[in-house]
């Protein structure tokens, strides 16, 4: 019996206008993958890996067959706060609430290789962090917390030859020899040239610093992590998920070159390597940047020929987004945070770390920690989640997801290599300006409307209720830090300290001769962190990057739009009237190398008309004010996201009036505390922005105050 034909006709219509109206609800992400809102069986046909199993290559629904079945991820909290007493208190109490390991969160100063009584780090001490200076701060974070059964997690790239030293002498001093101890260092140096910024020394012997590491370790301590292959910076900084796959993977390849080239074998290294991703709002497609992410690897790694197969395995550790956090109505990123470790668990990762409420405002408080860390207990214990393996595997939409996403972060892969590889690509800079482009575009979408954050360009309250968080004492810290490295350096015995920093000074010009194992000489003498990176220093000299600023890419968002034309007229009319550009220089100050705000508002404010003046980083607030007196700027604005403003803008404001450059204003953004705007107003501070400020806001608040300044002149 056959169909009607008025009948068929009628079909074969709907069926078409279906189509029509489901092409309309496509949505290009940033990434230019085209997600369709009906998925069926044929958008899965003839992908490679359907139909595999976990724990068998390529392991895209997980490195083990049983995944969290037969043991959950492990639940770390990444902490550190001011001093190393303050830290293991909240370690312990950490430990005791149900959490499994731990992930030291270290201070500016100690990420960049300086002793807390360094001029160049006064405001910078126990912020974001805590300070280590010597083994004796390392035995005081640990104090009581026994290492040989306490995996430990920690996030050090630039000082991290001292600082593992450092850690490995606790340990023996703990009775815990270098070879029962367990967990990670970061050791991702590459990440840090194209967007953390916290390197020290230039590309080339970074690069022999990863593998020294990696040899020490994988001949000494067998059961440590000796690089966390980190992509969280990268989203973090503004990267689409392709860019952070694909940088991320194509450091990882780097890494194993390096370590092949100081004449290890692949077996003797690879199982100890593992990752680190970001997990932000887009649900599905992080889950299934995950999946591909251990798809991509067991392909990276068929190049060297493993014979073992946890060599071709991606592990890896995630983190909730931080820059998904908002200022605005902070409770909204519990929610936010609850969904972000849903796709990390979803997606399979070993170990996570999930953010707290109020960390788009400062340092998270006892209240918020144990929120966050509840998040993944009520995740685990609760949901159900942890029952099947791989629940997401035969999906269509996010089989469809994963292939997409590995096929395209593939492809910037093979860019990656028709360069020369990573670290040629990291040299010439192509990573950084993509990823600075990318987050350019999405402060555009967010301004605009086009991307909605409730609460900040939507839903907004017109009233918020304050909220508690932590302060620290920055002076009181970095006055209990000096006593301490005083006190070391009375007690060592001198004749050996210069003599172990002389033979690691000698190590480091040498290639054949295994950097980490003459720094844990250092630091068994009592030698300081910033002691052994000057050491090192003098090895090797120091990196100093040039600014770069991308262009046409914010302006361009806004083509036409009235409320961007009248802001760039305005700008326009104020350069005939006073001979010139409005000139504005975008710095940051102290040890803070994360830079992506400074970046986007750079870059809108020099579409808009702006003659933006780039300020390297790492300033001190008297260079700062040199600089600005020398290029003749009306502005300074400061980007501060590591809490370091109480310190160094009145600093900054001071040095400027004592070089009688009083008249030019000095304004600042970032993560500051609602609370702290009124001391930094009184602080001559002309303006502050807050989280979440939109670019077109912020320049014309900045022109509305240099207009109102050039009246006060003209009638004055």
């Amino acid at each position: 019996m056959t169909d009607d034909p008025e009948l068929s006709d009628w079909r074969e219509r709907a069926r078409r206008e279906i189509k029509a109206e489901a092409e309309t609800l496509v949505w290009q992400t940033p990434e230019g993958i085209a997600v369709k809102p009906l998925y069926t069986a044929s958008d899965i046909d003839g992908l490679d890996h359907i139909g595999t199993l976990p724990g068998a290559a390529p392991y895209t629904r997980g490195v083990r067959a049983t995944m969290y079945a037969g043991r959950p991820w492990t639940i770390r909290q990444y902490a550190g706060f001011s001093t190393a007493e303050e830290s293991n208190r909240f370690y312990r109490r950490a430990l005791a609430a149900g959490q499994k390991g731990l992930s030291v969160a270290f201070d500016l100063a100690t990420h960049r290789g300086y002793d807390s009584d360094h001029p160049r780090v006064e405001g910078d001490v126990g912020k974001a962090g805590v300070a280590i200076d010597s083994v004796e701060d390392m035995k005081i974070l640990f104090d009581g917390i026994p290492l040989g059964e306490m995996s430990v997690s920690m996030t050090m790239n630039g000082a991290v030859i001292p600082v593992l030293a450092s850690f490995i002498v606790a340990g023996e001093e703990q009775g815990v020899p270098a070879e029962r101890l367990s967990g990670t260092i970061q050791n991702d140096i590459l990440k840090e040239f194209t967007v953390r910024n916290t390197y020290i020394y230039p590309p080339e012997p970074s690069m022999r610093i990863v593998s020294d590491i990696i040899a020490y370790t994988a001949r000494q301590m067998p059961r440590f992590n000796s690089i966390s292959i980190s992509g969280y910076h990268m989203q973090e900084a503004g990267a689409t998920l392709v860019q952070e796959l694909a940088f991320t993977l194509a450091d990882g390849r780097e890494y194993v070159r390096a370590a092949l080239a100081r004449g290890l074998k692949v077996d003797d290294f690879a199982p100890r390597l593992s990752f680190f991703f970001a997990v932000g709002m887009n649900f599905f497609m992080e889950a299934a940047k995950l999946r591909a992410a251990r798809l991509l690897w067991t392909r990276v790694m068929a190049e060297f020929a493993p014979r073992k197969a946890e060599s071709s395995m991606l592990r890896t550790h995630c983190q909730t987004s931080g820059v998904s956090l908002q200022e605005q109505d902070p409770l909204n990123n519990v929610v936010r945070t609850a969904y972000e470790a849903l796709a990390a668990v979803l997606g399979g990762t070993q170990s996570l770390h999930t953010n707290s409420f109020d960390e788009a405002i400062a340092l998270p408080s006892e209240t918020s920690s144990r929120i966050a860390r509840n998040t993944q207990l009520i995740l685990a214990h609760e949901t159900g989640v942890t029952r099947v393996v791989d629940p997401l595997a035969g999906s269509y939409y996010v089989e469809s997801l994963t292939a997409e996403l590995a096929t395209q972060a593939w492809a910037l892969m093979e860019e990656i290599e028709r360069e020369g590889g990573m670290t040629a690509a990291v040299a010439s800079g192509s990573p950084k300006r993509q990823i600075e482009a990318a987050a350019t575009a999405r402060q555009a979408r967010v301004d605009r409307g086009e991307e909605v954050i409730v609460g900040v360009n939507r839903y907004r309250l017109e009233e918020e209720e304050p909220i508690e968080f932590r302060r620290i004492d920055n002076a009181e810290v970095r006055r209990a830090q000096v006593a301490r490295i005083e006190r070391v350096r009375r007690q060592r015995d001198p004749d050996l300290w210069s003599s172990t920093l002389s033979a690691l000074e000698a190590a480091a010009r040498s290639e054949s001769s295994n950097i980490l194992e003459a720094a844990v000489e250092a630091a068994r003498a009592r030698a300081t962190v910033g002691e052994i990176s000057d050491a090192l220093r003098r090895a090797f000299g120091a990196h100093r990057a040039e600014a770069e600023v991308v262009a046409d890419i914010y302006g361009a968002a806004y083509r036409d739009e009235p409320e961007y034309r009248m802001l760039v007229e305005r700008l326009e009319a104020f350069a005939d009237a006073n001979g010139g550009k409005p000139r504005i220089l975008v710095a940051k100050l102290g040890q803070d190398g994360h830079d992506r705000g400074a970046k986007v508002i750079a870059s809108g404010f020099g579409d808009l008309g702006f003659e933006v003046v780039a300020g390297p980083l790492f300033q001190t607030p008297e260079e700062a004010a040199e600089l600005a007196v020398a290029t003749g700027v009306q502005v300074i604005g400061i980007s501060s996201l590591a809490a370091g403003h109480r310190t160094l803008l009145p600093q900054l404001v001071a040095a400027m009036q004592a070089k009688g450059a009083g008249h030019v204003a000095v304004v600042c953004g970032g993560v500051i505390p609602r609370e702290d705007y009124r001391f930094l107003l009184d602080s001559g501070v002309a303006a502050v922005f807050g989280p979440g400020t939109n670019v077109l806001d912020a320049a014309r608040a900045v022109l509305d105050i240099l207009e109102g300044r050039r009246r006060n002149e003209a009638t004055a």
